[in-house]
């Protein structure tokens, strides 16, 4: 009916219910009217807005199927795909262009696409676009192209929306309804058995897993309200045994095509997705559609079981309410004429859900390994689109192979020096009870100061005291071997001996020193130092143990009394301090004041009461 008024050149508003064909009601058309390509003509001359990527492809790929003859030129354009491709063929010229609004004027917006030439113009499945928030791109896209074009309105459903749109952009349109008008809502999927049954959620997935083994269950869509929905049931039928896959809005465009490829082909049996693959998805042999999650409106439902029974076969649709969706569900009811205003209370053990469905008795939740024959999701590649945007995983984070570490070295460093190549002096750790004091030549004191100064370089605080020592034996003459050797102390904190050296210079270097830390040696010039009444702190030896810190504690005040409460605070009043008066004394003071004379009776108590 429509295809003689579309071929006219006639705006068109064509309604029909879903997988009777109203592509190629539009596409003939729109191919017919464009002519066969020419080489000097690169815009395009036909466009047709879809709401979803995998409708695009869909319809891209019909209108191929039908410009066989023609040879016409189809570009299909949507997001999620690289921009590079689709702009080559936009240079080497097209004839129809179908995609999805964003896209669309991202290209335009870039100005590799010109609109300008467009004289047919297709909005398929249009209430969807109005529930995907699509109106204002849309609106864009018409002032984009002339207004002398041929406009067509394809949908099963036809909201007050595009009515509202059809009067504004369409020329005196003629609406034709591929249904007759006496039949009712209800009978529009009359090839498909519906069951609504009142389930409990935790049953839910036990019951979808014996649906799913019914006797002659062919292809089966499984639909769900959320996207994390539909990686729970796809992970929870998969651990099960059955061949599964998800397709919802946060899987990359590569996944999502994979999945429905891996679905026609029979790889996967079963497909979990949203209401974005409810609309225009046409799978051949697909016998049951499961609606896990109740729709929430009626339009909804009828897209979703309008899956199955297309093209004249038959299919099953069951659809699951939860007690908290019933009051949604008696309203979609009513508004399609349907007998399920009462949905039976259906469990996973039911005996009328294994009558009624054809499940063999005794069949439980996990799919047998007999079965399991499907190659599943994973014998079928993923191509690379160049995906545009963040990286999306399916389910679970995929792990991703990283590159094997190198071997890691570990070395000892001292001071940012290999330790090996450290020299280190050797000290002697000595008891603290020894009292036989250390003699030392003038020669062992040449061999201790000689690896100091191979280290001068690295100075810290440890080693302030070697150097201001390592700067006096510069300057000093070596002792005789006559000459009493000096004796060398030993301090609480270090082992390493304290030489005393005798008067040797008036101007000795200034040391401070500091309660519990090391001591600083500062030296103008290297002059002798006389280090009689010093103790030089050596540096600590990891050899020498450290004495244990002794801590005081505080005095303890023991009362005579227990009862007795004791209060320390200073005193700070003087004896030239004047005790200040209480409240009580200067209200006295005030009463012995003598009261003023004169006046009258009135007048005086009166200045008497002021006072």
């Amino acid at each position: 009916m429509a295809l003689p008024l579309a071929l006219s050149g006639q705006d068109l508003i064509g309604q029909a219910r879903t997988g009777t064909g109203k592509t190629y009601a539009f596409g003939i058309a729109m191919l017919q009217s464009i002519g066969k390509p020419r080489k000097n003509r690169k815009k395009p001359r036909g466009l047709v807005i879809v709401p979803t990527r995998e409708l695009a492809v869909q319809v891209s790929e019909d209108l191929v199927t039908a410009a066989g003859k023609l040879g016409s030129r189809v570009l299909t354009v949507y997001g999620g795909r690289a921009y590079e491709p689709q702009i080559e063929s936009l240079k080497a010229g097209v004839d129809v262009i179908v995609g999805t609004p964003g896209r669309l004027l991202d290209l335009v917006k870039q100005k590799h696409l010109d609109l300008s030439q467009i004289t047919s113009l297709v909005l398929d499945e249009a209430d969807r676009m109005l529930d995907l928030g699509f109106l204002p791109d849309i609106e864009r896209i018409f002032k984009l192209i002339p207004e002398e074009r041929q406009t067509m309105l394809f949908s099963a459903t036809m909201p007050g929306e595009i009515v509202a749109l059809s009067r504004k952009y369409l020329n005196r349109p003629t609406h034709v309804r591929a249904e007759n008008s006496d039949v009712d809502e209800a009978e529009i999927t009359p090839q498909v058995r519906q069951f609504v049954w009142r389930v409990h959620r935790m049953d839910k997935i036990e019951l979808l897993a014996r649906i799913l083994q019914a006797q002659g269950r062919g292809l089966t869509m499984v639909f769900c309200e959320t996207k994390r929905a539909c990686d729970m049931v796809a992970e929870q039928l998969d651990t099960r045994g059955f061949a599964v896959a998800a397709v919802h809005g946060d899987l990359g465009q590569g996944q999502r095509e994979q999945a429905l490829r891996a679905f026609r082909n029979g790889k996967i049996d079963v497909l979990v997705a949203t209401d974005v693959a409810a609309r225009g998805i046409d799978i051949d042999d697909v016998t049951h559609v499961v609606n896990y999650d109740a729709p929430t409106e009626d339009k909804t439902y009828v897209h979703r079981i309008g899956r199955t029974g297309r093209a004249g076969k038959t299919g099953i649709s069951v659809t699951f309410v939860e007690w908290e969706q019933l009051t949604r569900w008696k309203m979609i009811n009513q508004m399609l004429g349907l007998e399920f205003a009462e949905p039976e209370e259906t469990y996973s053990s039911s005996p009328h859900v294994y009558t009624e469905l054809g499940i063999a008795e005794g069949t439980k939740g996990v799919l047998p390994h007999a079965s399991r024959s499907r190659a599943g999701l994973s014998a079928e590649q993923i191509e690379d689109l160049g995906e545009t945007g963040r990286s999306r995983t399916r389910g679970r984070r995929e792990e991703r192979e990283r590159p094997p570490r190198a071997p890691r070295q570990r070395r000892r460093t001292r001071g940012g020096q290999p330790a090996d190549s450290v020299e280190t002096p050797e000290v002697e750790q000595m008891s603290s009870s020894e009292e036989t004091p250390a003699i030392i030549t003038a020669d062992e004191i040449e061999a201790a100061a000689a690896p100091a100064a191979t280290a001068r370089a690295r100075r810290t605080r440890r080693g302030a005291a070697t150097d201001a020592i390592e700067s006096a034996l510069a300057t000093t003459d070596v002792l005789a071997p006559e000459a009493e050797a000096p004796r060398a102390r030993r301090t609480r904190r270090t082992a390493a001996p304290v030489v005393e050296q005798p008067e040797l210079a008036p101007e000795p270097a200034v040391v401070e020193t500091k309660p519990a830390a090391k001591t600083r040696v500062r030296a103008a010039e290297p002059q002798p130092v006389d280090y009689s009444d010093h103790e030089v702190e050596q540096e600590p030896s990891f050899l020498v143990t450290p004495p244990p810190v002794v801590r005081r504690e505080p005095e303890r005040i023991v009362p005579p009394n227990a009862f007795t409460v004791i209060f320390q605070s200073p005193d700070l009043a003087t004896d030239e301090d004047d005790i200040a008066p209480s409240a009580a004394s200067e209200r006295q003071q005030q009463r012995r004041r003598p009261r003023p004379s004169g006046g009258g009776g009135g007048g005086g108590g009166g200045a008497r009461r002021r006072a």
